[in-house]
């Protein structure tokens, strides 16, 4: 921290990341410089062959060149290893010494190239000087190959600008122009993450959805990380740091522990909502089909809905999209407990904002459940990612009817294909006296919570129960309003019902905190972090 800039392009790595890589390399070149050297010294006297005068130059070209590299290197990893991660001050010379050692690149690639020639002439010397040397070459060019993956993989394609803004420091935001410059960085960064979310997600079909998806994704990663300059290796050592904070306490004694112990009324209710939560669960889990079935039941699972795979109920069942069907069919049967007949519709169509669903009947407790499936496609994840927030029109007088965009999308796709066209009134044609029942998994539970919501007013008696349902769903006066029918389940330390735009951007003010309170290098971040006393939990948004 900050990226290193060479060639006047800023790049994904700090002049202190090139300890541990620099120390591999200069391991690796130590023992070819020994072996090439004691198979010179060995076998000198055998290179009077044809073609013996130039394998003996190589390798005596060959071991100085190596030694220079050897010092280079050398002196990589010494200056790599000053400073602390915010103070890059002590570490300056390391540009001038990366030149040197890219420019060292170009006669080692000449010289592998001239090895390769020559001992192609040279078969007739001794077997295992040639062989030697064979090797000496193919080591070179691997070396030569894994230094330009390694370029490639630093390479920072908004490196240009980012340098430009780095040199030009606090004078840039006088400059008249500067707001011009910063409007074209952000439109940059938001297409250079469009296109690494479109080459990531080259399976999912390229409608306008998608094309959607892939903006409002691309602009969430560039808005996170457009505001500071972090590599890769620095957000690594702010976690690290961070989890060695949160281990350090863990083990003391709060100061004051409030307790709330409910009253009679209140934990029957409790242990009703609890039992209702167990049950409906198996709702939840029947909608992700037989690929969660086949994970819990790894033994058993394939036995016991092969069967149903081969066979077909299209015709007496609307069954909507999927290859795998019938498969589906079968695992939610076997975790549900119900039968065909109790089944009104299943959809596993998925497309961006588009998720599967189970509509049936469920006698044991007289009602229609509706169950969504969470997150278990790209098309998922990139409904998740949609977080920027849009108003959810519910028909009636609430301030701030905000909620999280992707999933926002996904319940009305979902209220369409319920109202519009008429699974629910086919559902309560047979069983009018049933109330609804809404549930799901992770976005599953915020489509389902958001659906109970647009539901409200056309089925009073709705009820939603959410199971890890992801934070930042609903603004103040959404969450106010569902809390009456919505019945929210965490499980322990799951992650996904703390996880929001406001705990990731709290999270990167602490990581860039925790980082510039460290006063020892990245390499030691985990023992820096024992005299350390912050620590990051999750703040209070709904």
């Amino acid at each position: 921290m900050p990226g290193m800039v060479l060639f006047g392009r800023r790049w994904a790595i700090a002049s202190d990341d090139l300890v541990f890589p620099g120390l591999f390399e200069l391991c690796l070149r130590v023992l070819w410089w020994i072996g090439i050297l004691t198979l010179y010294l060995r076998h000198r006297g055998k290179l009077d062959c044809a073609g013996g005068v130039l394998l003996s130059s190589y390798m005596i070209v060959l071991i100085v060149l190596l030694a220079v590299i050897i010092c280079t290197l050398s002196a990589i990893v010494y200056v790599s290893m000053k400073g602390t991660i915010c103070n890059p001050g002590p570490r300056k010379s390391m540009a001038k010494l990366l030149y040197i050692r890219l420019a060292l690149f170009l006669p080692e690639m000449v010289w592998a190239c001239l090895g390769a020639a020559w001992i192609a002439d040279s078969f007739q010397c001794d077997k295992i000087v040639v062989s030697g040397i064979i090797a000496t070459v193919v080591i070179s060019w691997i070396i030569l190959g894994s230094t330009v993956v390694t370029i490639i993989i630093v390479f920072d394609p908004l490196g240009g600008k980012a340098a430009r803004y780095s040199s030009a420091g606090p004078s840039l935001l006088d400059n008249p122009e500067s707001s011009q410059f910063f409007s074209g960085l952000r439109t940059a960064a938001t297409s250079v993450w469009e296109t690494r979310i479109k080459l990531l997600c080259c399976c999912v079909e390229q409608d306008d959805r998608a094309r959607v998806a892939f903006s409002s994704t691309a602009e969430l990663f560039s808005t996170y990380f457009s505001d500071t300059d972090l590599v890769p290796s620095d957000l690594a050592a702010g976690l690290t740091l961070l989890h060695q904070q949160q281990d350090s306490i863990k083990n003391q004694e709060p100061e004051e522990v409030v307790s709330h112990s409910p009253g009679s009324s209140q934990e029957d209710d409790l242990d009703a909502e609890l039992e209702n939560c167990r049950h409906y669960m198996h709702f939840a889990a029947a909608a992700y089909g037989w690929p969660l079935y086949i994970y819990r039941n790894p033994f058993t699972g394939l036995c016991r809905i092969g069967g149903d795979c081969c066979r077909s109920r299209t015709t007496e069942y609307d069954l909507v999209g999927g290859d795998q069907l019938n498969c589906h069919f079968g695992s939610i049967l076997q975790t549900t407990g119900l039968q065909y007949r109790d089944f009104i519709h299943i959809s596993f169509h998925d497309k961006v904002y588009e998720l599967p669903f189970i509509v049936a009947l469920d006698h044991k407790k007289e009602c229609v459940v509706v169950a969504v499936r969470g997150t278990m496609s790209l098309q998922d994840i990139l409904t998740d990612l949609s977080a920027e927030s849009e108003t959810l029109d519910i028909g009636c007088e609430l301030q701030d009817c905000s909620a999280h965009k992707g999933i926002s999308q996904a319940a009305r796709y979902l209220y369409r294909r319920l109202i519009s066209d008429g699974i629910l009134s086919q559902a309560f044609s047979i069983a009018p006296e049933y109330r609804l029942v809404i549930v799901g998994h992770s976005l599953g539970a915020g489509a389902a919570a958001l659906l109970a919501i647009m539901l409200r007013n056309t089925y009073p008696l709705v009820r939603c129960y959410a199971f890890s349902p992801p934070r930042g769903l609903l603004s103040k006066s959404l969450y106010e309003y569902s809390k009456k029918f919505t019945v929210s389940l965490v499980l322990g330390k799951d992650v996904i019902p703390r996880l929001s735009v406001t705990n990731m951007e709290d999270l990167k003010k602490r990581i860039l905190r925790v980082i510039a309170h460290c006063n020892k290098p990245k390499r030691r971040a985990g023992d820096a972090a024992a005299g350390q006393t912050l620590v990051w939990c999750p703040t209070a948004d709904v």
